[in-house]
């Protein structure tokens, strides 16, 4: 029975250590894997700043002293079915623990282990996807952060109708293949009864659509185009905003690379301070805490860009109102 018990004790100890980072001797190098599904082989400069903002984030949760971090960066290069072997290949070089951006490197990475530590970056909806069992207690090996909270759509609306006052239908393009895709629309079909706009839903399907889809949003004379966020528009941003222009349709999208693809508006959680945070749930488990344990937290800073390039284009003058309140206007 002796035996037994310390049995039990012995498997019970190893099941928790694998739960977490352990505790990280002075001057031990912490091992990150980071999956994309994105970019190109060489990075761009957009992740070497959120990288960067990692690592002086950890400087700065460990007083200031230096930490030694090594990234191992996986990237799909937009191809989906590439990120099952990568994740797999990141648990087989023993990571400390893998940060996974979005929803399809996070399904990835979750079905590669059930043990080792995951960190979302920017989840869409971690409960709707299974990855976690509810935000206050996620349980399992994955914690972090999502993009999902309460009226943003109603926000991005709001903004939109601010910055085009007579705007009356807008398209919804959304992918209903996305887990979160029809809650998302929900949300925005509330928020338009609000405002006394006329939505028209626009799917989605795949990237062979997308020329098809704006030719319907064309033809039933929308005024504007609103984009949900998916990992599948997100991977066409620059086809989306090239025929939003050709068509003559200002957009408003969820997260700023799109208006630098050429979207009118972005207005969504800050990525930037997604991967801040990312940083304090690596810092929570290297020092022993457990991913069951860290409830995922919502975005508490929002961001607004504006793209007066776009805005001018299509002959659109932005109120002041509205362009003092943005975080960024591309020129």
């Amino acid at each position: 029975m002796r035996r037994i018990g310390l049995a039990v004790v012995l498997a019970v100890s190893l099941l928790l250590a694998a739960l977490s980072i352990e505790a990280q001797p002075p001057g031990k190098t912490i091992r990150i894997g980071i999956l994309y599904f994105f970019g190109a082989a060489e990075p761009s400069a957009q992740e070497v700043a959120f990288q960067q903002t990692f690592r002086e984030t950890l400087r700065e949760l460990a007083g200031g002293e230096e930490q030694n971090v090594a990234f191992e960066v996986r990237r799909a290069e937009g191809r989906l079915e590439r990120l099952p072997a990568l994740a797999d290949e990141l648990v087989r070089l023993k990571v400390d623990v893998i940060l996974a951006p979005t929803d399809p490197e996070i399904a990835a990475a979750q079905k590669a282990t059930a043990s080792l530590p995951i960190v979302m970056v920017s989840a869409t909806d971690p409960v709707a996807s299974g990855f976690v069992a509810s935000l206050a207690r996620p349980g399992g090996n994955i914690t972090g952060l999502t993009v999902q909270t309460p009226d943003v759509a109603g926000k991005r609306l709001q903004l939109l109708k601010e910055a085009i006052p007579n705007l009356a239908r807008i398209a919804v393009l959304w992918d209903p293949g996305h887990a979160n895709g029809r809650q998302q629309v929900s949300e925005a079909q509330a928020a338009a009864r609000t405002l006394g706009m006329q939505l028209q839903l626009v799917e989605m399907r795949g990237p062979d659509k997308i020329d098809a889809a704006f030719a319907a949003i064309s033809r039933d004379r929308a005024g504007a185009v609103f984009i949900i966020g998916s990992s599948m528009p997100f991977a066409y941003r620059a086809r989306i905003a090239e025929l939003a222009a050709t068509h003559r349709l200002p957009s408003v999208c969820p997260i700023r690379e799109y208006v630098e693809a050429g979207c009118l508006m972005v207005y969504g959680a800050s990525i930037s301070d997604q991967w801040k945070r990312a940083a304090y749930f690596v810092d929570r488990l290297r020092k022993g805490g457990k991913p069951a344990d860290l409830p995922v937290e919502q975005p508490t800073k929002f961001y607004l860009a504006i793209n007066l390039k776009t805005a001018r284009a299509l002959g659109i003058t932005i109120p002041q109102s509205v362009l003092i309140r943005a975080d960024e206007v591309i020129q």
